[in-house]
């Protein structure tokens, strides 16, 4: 039996690592332990401290990346990153290493595989990284080749496996050259039989549940969310309804959004969770109310005690910006079945792997 020891950067809440403490090779021969983690927000890596590692509070390492001394770490013997997507988001401008605040922050990730050489890693971003900027994403799966890697990419819908939402990343999965393992894309067959319904996701929530507290709306935005169906947003009512949607209700924006005020519908898959927006992008129940938090950290799949710390705004950051638990359990399962030599259901489709 082996027992990897997981290092991590840009941990966040601890999505990935709830994930990975939760898989094992299906023989039981491979499981993973926490080693150390790094991230910049003091909530978020409080919130890491009490789910992942409260008994070691002193491995959660809080503060920029950029000042972190990664050759006193500690030996680990596996490698988890999700490097910050704000430069290679559909939703912003696509910058990519030319945004200088965020575009190269996956250097670190690369410096700590050359000072530890784990025997594995994985690294996860939003679906846009692959047309970000002049090339940039083939110059980050370079540098991780480079350090010694046979990569595995592929662009995960977690939808697929069992996640109550419409999320797409891309998931780099590495394998250490001098490991003769290979790692495969799991097959969604297997989960196609799960139930991901939002009404399922957020059904029978226990009362005691934490971060459940709902926040009151002002009037106006419950009267708009009234006239909204269940997975529409408020451009779709107002084209449905036409002169009958309330002229102060509308909203006159140049940039249409379409998470506005978008309620979720009961019988599908919630539409993605996220971190950054404004009003109006907070998600909707469709019963005329935004969601809880706690309702927001189900459709990420985190369990029901865990707790996240920080005020209410903080907390929703928190669980947009994490990865879901679910899908982190999925990929790493499958590295470890990889380690184990278990032939377990996989893509025989997939093309984007280095061999």
């Amino acid at each position: 039996m082996e027992t990897f020891k997981l290092g991590e950067l840009f941990c966040g809440p601890g999505g990935i690592a709830c994930g990975a403490l939760r898989a094992k090779s299906d023989d039981g021969s491979f499981t993973i332990e926490h080693a150390w983690a790094n991230d910049y927000d003091a909530d978020t890596c409080e919130t890491y401290r009490k789910n992942i590692c409260p008994e070691s509070p002193e491995t959660v390492h809080c503060g920029d990346v950029r000042g972190l001394d990664i050759q006193k770490l500690g030996k680990i013997t596996a490698f988890c990153y999700g490097f910050p997507c704000n430069s290679f988001s559909n939703v912003g401008k696509h910058q990519g290493f030319e945004n200088e605040k965020f575009g190269q922050l996956y250097w670190y990730g690369i410096e700590v595989l050359k000072a530890y050489q784990p025997k594995w890693f994985v690294a996860e971003n939003v679906s846009g990284i692959r047309s970000a900027g002049s090339g940039d994403f083939e110059i980050i799966l370079n540098d991780m080749h480079e350090a010694g890697y046979k990569l595995n990419v592929h662009l995960y819908k977690a939808e697929e496996y069992g996640v109550p939402q419409t999320r797409h990343r891309v998931i780099i999965v590495g394998i250490h050259k001098d490991e003769s393992v290979k790692y495969r894309v799991p097959d969604p067959a297997v989960y196609a039989k799960c139930d991901v319904t939002a009404r399922t996701a957020l059904s029978n929530i226990p009362k005691n549940a934490p971060n459940n507290e709902v926040r009151k709306l002002a009037d106006k935005v419950v009267r708009r969310l009234s006239y909204i169906n269940p997975g529409e947003n408020v451009w779709q009512a107002e084209e449905r309804l036409g002169e009958d949607f309330p002229s102060e209700l509308r909203i006159h924006t140049k940039t249409k959004i379409s998470q506005i005020h978008r309620k979720l519908d009961p019988n599908k898959p919630a539409y993605t969770v996220t971190a950054a927006g404004g009003g109006g992008t907070f998600m909707y129940h469709w019963t005329d109310r935004e969601l809880t938090n706690r309702e927001r950290a189900r459709i990420q799949t985190f369990p029901d005690d865990y707790e996240f710390v920080g005020n209410y705004s903080s907390v929703r950051k928190q669980i947009g910006m994490a990865v879901p638990c679910k899908l982190s359990e999925v990929v790493i399962t499958a590295v470890l079945n990889s380690f184990a030599g278990i032939d377990y259901p996989w893509i025989k489709a997939n093309l984007e792997e280095d061999e």
